[in-house]
Parts: structure tokens; sequence; C-alpha cells
């Protein structure tokens, strides 16, 4: 009896070893502030799409197609180089977009995408999307105005609500998406309060914190195990590089990966 209790103990742990080995969380860059996050459990979370016009996004990868299928859209803010393709990605995918309740108000109004397509937030909200994930949202110190055609094909400037960063909790392990944002002292706050383990942080500088402000707030107030900088060089304003932000963090105990367009991270 006790040799097939053994048997039966080591079967059930060789099944389960495929399961753990493949649990990993899988972050692909796709330039700006476009993330795709995929879950241990397959699910798909894209963050602040904008990848048809934008110049840093690798050619093979300009096109919706080539997330696979979305489950989830994040967006932090109105402007366009965070927006401008979460209506079609949600329209292709069924997918909900999360986002501020300023802009969601004005997709509903003005029938950019259904309101079914919409989950409205307000800053210190939480939302769970899935089993194992928890959205949070947090402050950013920046604007959100949306400048999106009207039915005759004008542009016209609408509410976009306030702007979000985003704490992406997966099974536990904490991804802070910061968005846009300047430095603002509360970020000691999701530091010590949130504890992310991973801070997705503009660099860019002109419009978001420069390397120099990036390095501050993660050695200083935010001490994350990782940080990846984003937000850079998609134009002339965007200065700020990777190689400064590295420079700037000196001998700081947070690994950084200073990741090109494209590429993966894998925890």
């Amino acid at each position: 009896m006790m040799l097939v209790v053994r048997l039966f103990a080591l079967a059930l742990s060789l099944a389960v070893l495929p399961v753990l080995a493949a649990g990993k969380i899988e972050m692909q860059w796709f330039g700006q502030s476009c993330w795709k996050i995929t879950t241990p459990e397959g699910k798909v979370i894209v963050t602040d799409p904008w990848i048809l016009q934008n110049p840093t996004t690798p050619a093979e990868l300009k096109n919706l197609d080539a997330l696979g299928k979305v489950d989830l859209i994040l967006v932090t803010h109105a402007h366009f180089d965070h927006f401008a393709d979460a209506p079609a990605l949600a329209k292709k995918n069924n997918a909900k977009i999360v986002g501020p309740q300023g802009l969601h108000s004005t997709m509903g109004t003005y029938g950019i995408v259904p309101a079914e397509l919409t989950v409205r937030m307000g800053k210190g909200g939480t939302y769970s999307p899935f089993p194992g994930v928890k959205i949070t949202a947090t402050h950013a110190e920046h604007d959100s105005e949306l400048v999106w055609p009207d039915a005759h094909g004008n542009k016209q400037v609408y509410v976009g609500g306030e702007p979000f960063g985003y704490i992406i909790d997966i099974d536990g392990f904490k991804i802070y998406h910061m968005g846009d944002t300047g430095l603002f002292g509360d970020m000691k706050f999701i530091g010590e309060y949130y504890k992310p383990d991973i801070v997705l942080i503009p660099i860019g500088g002109h419009f978001v914190m420069n390397p120099e402000d990036a390095a501050f707030a993660t050695k200083t107030w935010l001490k994350p195990k990782y940080a990846v900088p984003m937000h850079y060089a998609s134009n002339p304003f965007l200065k700020g590089t990777p190689a400064e932000y590295v420079k700037a963090m000196g001998d700081a105990p947070t690994k950084v990966f200073p990741i090109k367009q494209g590429e993966k991270l894998t925890f």
C-alpha cells in the first residue's frame, strides 16, 4: 500500500512539473509605454497601445495581429502615444479597456468604443479581471486630454480624465507601470505601500522624468528589485537614454534591464 501511495505521489509531481516550469510572467516591449504582459495562465494584458504609428516599434511588430489574442487593455492616459490603437485593439479582440474615468465617459459618449468594453476606475481603485490578477490605479504627474476625430473627420479635443500609473499584481509579483509622469513625493508612498518588484519607468525628459529624475525615484523612493527604462527616443524632445539612466543609478542594488524594442523579459 505504501509503495502505491509513493508511486502515485511521484506521478502527480511529474504531472505538475511542466506547469510549474511554464509558470512565468513574460513581458515584451513594443516601444514607448506599450507592453504585452502574458500571465502564467496565458492571459494577455496590453498597456498603452501605440504601435501602428510608433517610429520605435520594430517593423515586424507594426500590426495589431503581432500581439496575438489580447484579453485586457490598460490605458494610463488619453494622449495619442498611449491610446491611439486602443479602440481598434479592443474591438478586434472584444477586450475591455481599463482607464481613467473621464476618458471612459468620453469614449462612451462619443461612441469611440462600445460601453461594454470600458472599465472606469479612479486612483486607488483595484480591478480584478482574472484569477490571480489585481490592477490598482495610482497617481501620475501629467495631463490627459484626448484629441480624436469627430463624425466628420475633424480633430476635436475631449476630456481624457486624470492620468494614471498602474500596479499590476500577477500572483504576487508586482509590476509598477508608471505611465507618463514627472517626479512627485508620493512615489515614496507607492514604494513603501505596494512594494513593486519591477518598475517600468519613463526616462525621456521634457514631458516626463529625465534619466537623472528617474534614477532618483528608483533608488531613493521606489527601491524595486528590477527596473526597465521606457518612453524615450520616439520624438526629438525625448532625449534621455538608457545609458544615462544606468549611469545615474550608480551602484544601487536595483537590476536595470535596458532592453530594446521588441525584446522580452521573463520572471
